[in-house]
């Protein structure tokens, strides 16, 4: 019998999408394919030997019919006929146990294929510069990383041994038919298109109905995403959209079950289009094979025959499956080109053949006349020039978007310079092993980032070795530790998805925590208060004081006491330092930071610090405040 309509015959379709997308088929293509099968070449000889007598094997039975008919029915043999039949039983016996055999190793060959490319693109990824993550979205990422490569285990397991077992089935079919009569074995060929056309028929248009079918269960799953997230059923309520959100559900659901019914049903005339020819064409191959054996007196037997028929009803299925095995070929390398074009992405930022790994971090920095863009065309760092002494902090100041975070992104080396050099004491980070600059190079960002797990792992994840007691010593210096003794499981208290369990201010101060058990010898401070209430603040900035004074840091920040604190003041606008100094001589030159003080820092500042007066009195108070401090 054929296979079902819509099953692998609707896979055996293409969308536009996937139309508009279809990679080119190379020599280099597939010979990069193919490198990955190679370290694996003896389990597939043995996959393909399997293959080989599966295929074999499967047929028999049918070749078999032929015997017991003639020699075991016809020819009253009752030993032969039991012979016949135990033979055949013992090699569908054989088939299924081979196949077993062969899916066992075909799965093996495709794990391990998939586990040499999950830790090839893993630790390729790992690699990429932070533009790589910053441009491309993480959906896509994650997509290449586990759908993508997941498609190669069947690719292996499902497409290549299709198109092995088909074709051989499918000779090997031909090959016994034209032994027993070639002109009922011609006919049967004529036969098996007529076949398949209606079944082509019938999977474009299942499979145009499934396209459709699955819009509209995207557009549920979106409503459902959506409105049933906790902030999406915080706004429905508060808009009062129950009612609307639910006739949107209620329409989406209806247009999908419909589909579902239609899909369904469709192929149903195609299916008794398709019963007919199943029945067709045996009836074609008794009635020209009566007719021979009856009116030209051939040598043709009854088996023969039975052994014909038996045999065209085993060349529907891979006649239609190697007709629709071009698409999945397609949609194959398709998928392999996907992978291939991130293990393609070149890697920007890497050690230098030459690296150079200190003895000792002292935290020397200077920018030394440095440039930077993402894109050629829009520059995003010009002529920037500073120095900061080990053991001194810097504070830098400047409107949104005037390139402050990006000159603390050089450092690390998240990005490379485009013109000019950043030494980190004397030697271009350039030229320094990846793995000594990150260690030495500490960051505090204003989203601080936790790992879904226990305090202790968020703080080991900076030092997997770290003692007890080196672990509160930085919670204590992180001005945290209170908190930490306050829960009830200490330090192996659950921070919850991305420390949501956990205040802003409690997250920071572990952030610090985490970051001083690098003990690095650059502290760099990206606008750690910025998004903290002002106790939050206040607690925060207790912990960062005493770290300022002691380490060497550079400090990007909106509020005032934080900047004071820094032994030297850069203002950035625009991609370049524009002012430099400190606190009361920039206040007297009446410039940007002049601007910025009087807009962001003061008022800022004064909120802090002072009770609440009258707006007369706090304008006084602001100007006061401005040459006090």
């Amino acid at each position: 019998m054929p296979p079902p309509i819509g099953g692998h015959g609707a896979r055996g379709f293409m969308s536009e999408e996937e139309k508009a997308s279809l990679p080119k088929v190379t020599k280099a293509l597939l010979l990069r394919v193919f490198s990955y099968l190679r370290p694996y070449w003896k389990q597939l000889l043995l996959a393909l030997l399997c293959i080989i007598l599966s295929s074999v094997f499967v047929l028999m039975p049918s070749i078999l019919t032929g015997k017991i008919i003639d020699e075991g029915l016809i020819g009253r043999n009752l030993r032969a006929l039991i012979f016949y039949l135990a033979l055949s039983f013992a090699v569908t016996l054989g088939a299924n146990l081979i196949q077993v055999a062969e899916s066992y190793i075909n799965t093996w060959i495709a794990q391990h294929i998939t586990f040499d490319m999950r830790n090839a693109m893993f630790a390729h990824l790992q690699k990429m510069s932070q533009r790589f993550f910053t441009t491309n979205k993480q959906g896509d990422i994650i997509t290449r990383m586990t759908g993508d490569i997941a498609g190669v285990e069947r690719v292996i397991t499902d497409t290549f041994s299709s198109i092995l077992s088909n074709a051989i089935t499918l000779v090997v079919a031909l090959v016994a038919m034209y032994q027993k009569n070639w002109i009922l074995a011609t006919l049967g060929i004529l036969i098996v298109p007529a076949f398949t056309l209606p079944t082509r028929k019938a999977g474009r248009t299942r499979w145009s109905i499934t396209r459709d079918a699955q819009a509209c269960n995207d557009e549920i799953n979106g409503i459902l995403n959506e409105t049933m997230s906790v902030s999406g059923q915080l706004l429905v309520k508060l808009f009062g959209r129950e009612q609307a959100e639910y006739d949107k559900y209620k329409d989406a659901n209806g247009r999908l079950i419909r589909l579902n019914i239609k899909e369904s049903m469709a192929g149903r005339w195609f299916r008794v289009v398709l019963s007919l020819f199943t029945n067709i064409g045996p009836m074609l191959l008794y009635l020209v094979g009566g007719i021979l054996m009856m009116r030209y007196d051939s040598k043709i037997t009854v088996g023969d025959i039975s052994v014909l028929v038996a045999l065209l009803g085993r060349t529907y299925g891979p006649v239609n499956n190697l007709l629709n095995i071009q698409v999945e070929w397609m949609r194959s390398m398709a998928l392999f080109s996907r992978i291939f074009a991130y293990f393609d992405m070149p890697v920007e930022i890497e050690n230098a053949p030459d690296a150079v790994t200190p003895a000792q971090a002292q935290g020397n920095i200077v920018f030394d006349h440095v440039d930077f863009a993402y894109d050629p065309d829009r520059p995003i760092l010009r002529d920037v020039s500073f120095t900061l002494k080990s053991g001194n902090s810097v504070a830098i100041v400047g409107p949104s978007g005037s390139g402050k975070s990006t000159i603390i992104n050089l450092i690390p080396r998240l990005y490379d310079v485009t013109g000019g050099a950043v030494t980190f004491d004397g030697v271009d980070v350039r030229q320094l092993d990846l793995a000594f600059l990150r260690r030495n190079v500490g960051v505090v960002t204003q989203d601080s980032y936790l790992f879904n797990g226990t305090i202790r792992e968020n703080l080991l994840y900076a030092k997997p070795e770290a003692t007890e007691e080196e672990l509160l010593a930085a919670c204590d210096k992180a001005n945290i530790l209170d908190f930490i003794q306050a829960q009830p499981q200490g330090l192996d208290a659950m921070v919850g998805n991305r420390g949501l369990k956990l205040s802003g201010g409690e997250k920071q101060r572990i952030s610090i925590a985490r970051v001083l058990l690098k003990d690095p010898a650059l502290l760099i401070f990206d606008e750690a208060t910025s998004a903290l209430d002002s106790i939050s603040e206040s607690r925060i900035q207790q912990a960062i004081d005493p770290l300022i004074e002691s380490r060497t840091s550079i400090l990007i920040a909106h509020r005032l006491s934080t900047i004071l604190a820094a032994d030297e003041i850069l203002v950035v606008k625009d991609g370049r330092i524009v002012e430099r100094g400190v606190h009361r001589e920039l206040v007297a030159a009446g410039g940007v930071y002049t601007e910025l003080y009087e807009t962001q820092f003061s008022r800022a500042f004064y909120e802090q610090t002072a009770p609440a007066e009258d707006a007369d009195s706090l304008e006084i108070h602001y100007e006061n405040k401005a040459y006090d401090l």
